[in-house]
C-alpha cells in the first residue's frame, strides 16, 4: 500500500506531550496500537512536513485534481 492508494480503513490519531517532556503521535485502529515518540524537535520537523504535505494537496485540489474541490 502506498500513499496514493486508498482504502476503508479507519484509525484514531491522538497527539499530546508525555510525561516525559516527548511528543506522542498515538495511532489506534483494526486492534492496533502504535505509540510513536519524538524530540521536540524532531516534532516540530514533521509539523513542517504536514504543512509542506497540506500546501502541495491544496495545490492540487486548487488544479482540479483528485482529492479536493477545485476552485472556480
Amino acid at each position: 500500500m502506498g500513499i496514493n492508494s486508498e482504502n476503508e480503513i479507519e484509525a484514531n490519531l491522538q497527539i499530546g506531550p508525555t510525561s516525559e517532556g516527548m511528543v506522542r503521535l498515538y495511532v489506534e485502529g483494526g486492534g492496533v496500537e502504535i505509540p510513536m515518540d519524538f524530540e521536540p524537535d524532531e516534532a516540530e520537523e514533521i509539523a513542517e512536513e504536514i504543512r509542506a504535505a497540506a500546501a502541495r494537496a491544496r495545490a492540487v485540489a486548487t488544479k482540479g485534481g483528485k482529492g479536493g474541490k477545485s476552485k472556480r
